[in-house]
Order: C-alpha cells, then sequence, then structure tokens
C-alpha cells in the first residue's frame, strides 16, 4: 500500500537531490508520490561535494535532500545554507536488508560498519535475534573523515578478522571492491526515501505556511460511568469533573489552544498544526494520556482532525474519536486533511515509540478492513512487521505469532479477510510430519501498486 504524504496541489518545490548517480531511479519512483516536488539532481560524493555544490545552484533549490550521511556531513561544513537542508537516515529498513543479505552470503561472525552508531547496530541485532554477530564501528566520525580513513578502517578489519564491511558510502564500497575485500553498500529502500522525502517538504517554507492550519481535537472520559462509581456522593463527581476540567485546560494552554466543554465527559480543543506537531514531537508523545490515568485513574480517547477548514477537522477528529473508542480506549487516531489515518497514538516514551513505528493507513481500506472484523490495533501490527521485514506472505500459525492470539483465531479472521477480498491463497507450506499443508496468504491489501502487478502476473 503506497503512502499517501501532503504534497499540496499548486505550488512546485525545487528539491536537489544529492545522490550517487547509482541511486538516481529509486529516488525517482519514491517522487512519483510528490508530484509538487520538481527534482534537481546532483551527482556528488564525500570527495566532489565541494565543486559540484555552487552557489548559483543553491539559489535555484528550496530544500536539499542527501541520500549518504558523509556527503551531507561534508557540506554542512563547507557551505552556509540558507535552506532547509535534510538527509537519508540509516536506520530503517535498508540497514536490516544489508544485515540480511550478508548473513546469507557470507559464513561469517565478524563485520565492520560505518555511518551508523554502534548502539543502534546492537538493537538492530537484537530484534533480528542475531547473537553470534561481533561487529566493530568506524570511530569519530564527523565531517573531517576521509573516504581513505574510512576504506583503511574496513581494510584493517578484514586483513585482522576477515571481516565483511558495511558502509553506507558508495565511494567506500568501490574502493573496498577494488581492493577485494568483500562488502556491502547500504542503500536507502522506497520506505526509507518516502520517509525522508517527506520530511524535506515539511521542512519547506510552502510547508511551513501550512502550520496555521487548523487542528481539531476531541477528549473523552473512557466509560464514564464505571469511573465514577467509585464516588458515593454527587459532591464527589462534581470535584472529579473539575480536577479534569483543570487538566484539560492545562493542557490546552501547553497548545496554546482552546478549550471547549462539550457537556459531561467530553471536551473539545482548537489549535494549529504547528504548535501540535511540536507539542507531540511529530505526533508521537501524548503525556495527557498518561497524566489522566496517574493522577486520575481514568483512561481518555483521543481524537484528533487535521482539515482546510473547521467544519472538516472536526468531522476528522470524530472520526479519529471513533477509532481510539473501538480500540478500548487509553489511545490517540489522528485523521488528516487527505483522511489518511495516524495512530495508534498510545504512548509516553521515545523508546516505545521506536520500537513500535506508527502505521498510516488510507481511511477507506481501513473501513473496508473493520467490516471484515480487523482492527486498527490487527493493521497496526501488520503495517509495523511489513515495513521491517518486507514480508507479505504468512501462514495462519505466522499471522497468530504476529498478532499474539491463538491460531483458531487466526484462521477465523483470515476467512473474513478473504472474504473482503483483503488476502490470497499464493501457496501451501510442505510439512515434514503427517498432517494437512499449510495455506500460505499473502496481504493484498498490504501491497503497493508495483507489488500488486507483479503478484497478479506471477
Amino acid at each position: 500500500m503506497k503512502t499517501q504524504p501532503f504534497t499540496g496541489h499548486s505550488i512546485e518545490i525545487i528539491i536537489g537531490i544529492v545522490t550517487p548517480k547509482a541511486l538516481e531511479k529509486e529516488v525517482m519512483k519514491a517522487l512519483e508520490s510528490f508530484p509538487n516536488l520538481r527534482p534537481v539532481f546532483i551527482n556528488a560524493t564525500p570527495s566532489t561535494i565541494a565543486a559540484k555544490m555552487t552557489i548559483d545552484l543553491l539559489n535555484q533549490l528550496e530544500v536539499i535532500l542527501f541520500t549518504e550521511f558523509q556527503t551531507y556531513l561534508k557540506a554542512k561544513h563547507l557551505f552556509d545554507f540558507a535552506i532547509p537542508v535534510q538527509y537519508v537516515p540509516l536506520m530503517g529498513t535498508g540497514l536490516y536488508r544489508s544485515l540480511f543479505l550478508i548473513k546469507n552470503q557470507y559464513d561469517v561472525p565478524y563485520f565492520s560498519i560505518d555511518t551508523v552508531e554502534e548502539k543502534y547496530i546492537q538493537r538492530v541485532l537484537y530484534d533480528l535475534g542475531e547473537n553470534n554477530y561481533e561487529f566493530k564501528s568506524f570511530p569519530q566520525y564527523d565531517h573531517s573523515s576521509t573516504v581513505e580513513a574510512i576504506v583503511g578502517f574496513h581494510r584493517n578489519n578484514y586483513e585482522k578478522l576477515g571481516s565483511i564491511a558495511v558502509t553506507g558510502i558508495q565511494e567506500v564500497s568501490l574502493r573496498l571492491s577494488e581492493l577485494d575485500i568483500p562488502n556491502e553498500w547500504v542503500t536507502p529502500t522506497y520506505q526509507d526515501l518516502i520517509v525522508s522525502l517527506e520530511r524535506a517538504l515539511l521542512a519547506t517554507e510552502a510547508r511551513r505556511n501550512k502550520e496555521s492550519q487548523i487542528v481539531f481535537g476531541i477528549i473523552d472520559i473512557d466509560k464514564f460511568d464505571k469511573a465514577t462509581e467509585k464516588y458515593s456522593t454527587e459532591h464527589e463527581v462534581q470535584l472529579f469533573k473539575l480536577k479534569f476540567q483543570q487538566m484539560m485546560l492545562n493542557y490546552t494552554k501547553l497548545l496554546d489552544g482552546h478549550l471547549i466543554n462539550s457537556g459531561g465527559e467530553e471536551f473539545s480543543f482548537i489549535t494549529t498544526r504547528g504548535i501540535f506537531e511540536r507539542e507531540t514531537r511529530g505526533y508521537k508523545f501524548i503525556p495527557l494520556l498518561n497524566s489522566a490515568k496517574s493522577e486520575l485513574g481514568v483512561t481518555i480517547s483521543i481524537g484528533v482532525g487535521f482539515g482546510r477548514s473547521a467544519a472538516e477537522a472536526g468531522s476528522h477528529a470524530r472520526l479519529a474519536l471513533r477509532q481510539s473508542k473501538e480500540l478500548g480506549g487509553n489511545v490517540c487516531y489522528i485523521v488528516r486533511e487527505d483522511q489518511s489515518v495516524i495512530g495508534p497514538v498510545d504512548i509516553i516514551t521515545d523508546t516505545q515509540y521506536e520500537k513500535y513505528d506508527l502505521s498510516i493507513t488510507d481511511a477507506q481500506l481501513l473501513q473496508k478492513a473493520e467490516k471484515a472484523g480487523m482492527s486498527a490495533a490487527y493493521m497496526t501490527k501488520l503495517m509495523a512487521r511489513v515495513a521491517r521485514h518486507k514480508k507479505y506472505d504468512y501462514t495462519a500459525q505466522e499471522l497468530a505469532s504476529t498478532l499474539d492470539i491463538t491460531t483458531r483465531s487466526a484462521h477465523r479472521i483470515l476467512l473474513k479477510w478473504m472474504d473482503a477480498n483483503l488476502v490470497d491463497i499464493v501457496g501451501e507450506e510442505k510439512i515434514t510430519y503427517k498432517g494437512r499443508p499449510r495455506r500460505i496468504y499473502r496481504l493484498i491489501f498490504i501491497l503497493d501498486e508495483d507489488e500488486k502487478n507483479e503478484s497478479d502476473a506471477g
């Protein structure tokens, strides 16, 4: 399923793409989702960026995206940019893919790596369940690090331990290949590029103008009647309501917004998108969820809507609140102006956010899935797993493990999804012991258009 980032309507934005020539095709494919971005490709390496990046060229651009971090560091040192400058971080599916390829191609427990922090590599290996690998990362990484020094680092580790080199720099990979040193060039995947292009778009002046867009939020106490049962008198119930209202006022003040008491257990707030994005740290930090639970002993559901008008934002907020309620509460959903959905935002720390990425799904698809019995929680887990592993085919047993349900429940769910044309049977898994083969189901609702065409052709 393709992401639908905000692309505007008529404003053309000129973006400089600093990348090796070998990545232009992948970048162009990702740019198809951003029709108002007009790319200017700059084929530069850390060694050539000084000559390729001219003042005349910079004056034409509104934002720059680097596909290699070392080139980005070198450029930031050489130039005083007056426009937003972004890079594609090697902290996504591209790194997982490279480590997977190393595991399958080389029977060596050692590798050396550059461009990526050591702590992140440790976390990736933990996620992959790999305990037998040892690695060394390039030390003191900054703009002064030369290609020669990085190549020397990998060469030294290869000569001592037979390490496989993992590099985020094509120039380093090419030189290592000339030295007959086995290496893997980590390149961004389609999804990595989509995320980075959206970030670059958000950083432009055109996108900053959107910060004044209206954001409408609805906050509702979950199971209000049950939450007030512990109070023996109406006076105590009213005191509880006053405390909750004060909490809502404090949160709305944080958002520089306006609070509306819609009556009973429901409140609404109005703020602007720019403030909401900053205070929620990019839609990943909602401290109010934790405050209501720890201070008042209740859980709340939050629905937030973006829109081109107040009426549209309010309508989207109501849709988002419905999603939060259906998930059981204590979460927040966001429905954007194009009716795509972000959520569930149910975390209070950055660590958990990094562990469970937010999924973005099309509203019509979400509605169709719900009719087939697929909740937003199930879809979130599936999207997170697919984004990481690029896995679309599952047996009922694998799906049960992913969703933390019984195999019997997984079979029942898959039958409903087949009736709703959300999955297809694509084969059978032969098993060594006596018994019926396991059917393999393809999650066609997640595939993007190219992958669907390949699937149909197959």
